[in-house]
């Protein structure tokens, strides 16, 4: 999650507790009601930053070259991505594609800088999309909503030509790395390596470090993201786990956890001192980290 995405949370939330406490209703009772009607305008902050459901970044500006496309989910939004393939024909056809999953606050152009690492770099074929209700996507965010809206992009890149044959690889950030572990874990045997960055086991476990006045009501929320559960069952995908140890947002035990329960043989740990919940990407060692990965992991992976 993005700071400023939690503080607007926090002020949000006391903000609408004493509206609803000056007309009567208790503090209790407005907490309760707030974190179940409002939990997704809380965890899905796509306004954030100014400008974001209007304005959208492009590869042009990374000086890569894209497509601009939309499709549609079975529940009939309009999804926008960027497909970004190599130029040189043999790594765009038989090289990698990454699916970035993005975090909760911004939209896809805000990862451009990740995106433009993963092409020029480590050279992978790079898809960037922006979930239902964020950036140009039509509708609002939910946990249904994005798995469908994730699952639309996985099945447009294995039936796109020039790269359903190329190794996918999963990407995501902190929420985003919730949404990748989910694709990670329903196709196993399409998928050439998963890697998570500062991702929380589950939404009620993290309620209690960024919303402390809620701990005692997360039985009311009712979107989990149990990734906890999921990378249980991943057992025969090479994992990459990125941990900034001063993460302010998600508690690096969250990611410890993760990484102690995923079943993958082929599981790294990688930390990173002084790296905050947003920082992380930018320390030193960190693209070195994903490279190794590839190199040591991936190429084993039999598709």
């Amino acid at each position: 999650m993005d700071p400023s995405s939690i503080d607007w949370s926090v002020r949000m939330l006391v903000r609408t507790i004493k509206i609803l406490s000056a007309t009567g209703v208790s503090c209790v009772g407005a907490l309760a009601v707030i974190l179940y009607f409002a939990q997704s305008a809380l965890i899905y902050p796509s306004n954030i930053p100014p400008g974001s459901r209007t304005e959208v970044q492009t590869p042009k500006s990374y000086d890569l070259p894209y497509e601009d496309v939309t499709l549609e989910t079975e529940d009939g939004e309009k999804i926008k991505l960027f497909v970004m393939k190599q130029t040189d024909p043999e790594l765009r056809l038989n090289g990698r594609t990454v699916i970035i999953c993005c975090a909760n606050a911004g939209n896809m152009g805000h990862r451009l800088p990740i995106a433009s690492a993963f092409y020029k770099i480590l050279q992978y074929n790079v898809i960037l999309f922006s979930y239902r209700g964020y950036g140009l996507s039509t509708g609002k965010p939910n946990e249904v909503g994005l798995k469908i809206d994730a699952e639309t992009v996985f099945k447009h890149v294995k039936a796109d030509p020039e790269l359903k044959d190329t190794g996918i690889v999963l990407y995501g950030q902190s929420l985003g790395g919730a949404v990748a572990i989910y694709l990670a874990d329903k196709h196993q045997d399409e998928v050439a390596g998963l890697i998570v960055e500062n991702t929380f086991r589950s939404i009620p476990s993290l309620i209690p470090s960024v919303l402390p006045v809620a701990r005692y009501f997360t039985f009311l929320c009712h979107q989990t993201w149990p990734s906890e559960e999921l990378i249980s069952k991943i057992s025969n995908i090479p994992v990459l786990l990125l941990s900034g140890l001063n993460d302010e947002i998600v508690p690096p035990s969250h990611m410890k956890y993760l990484y102690e329960h995923c079943s993958s043989p082929s599981k790294v740990w990688r930390q990173f001192a002084n790296a905050t919940h947003n920082e992380t990407y930018m320390k030193d060692g960190y693209w070195t980290s994903i490279i190794d990965f590839s190199n040591d992991f991936m190429d084993k992976k039999t598709l």
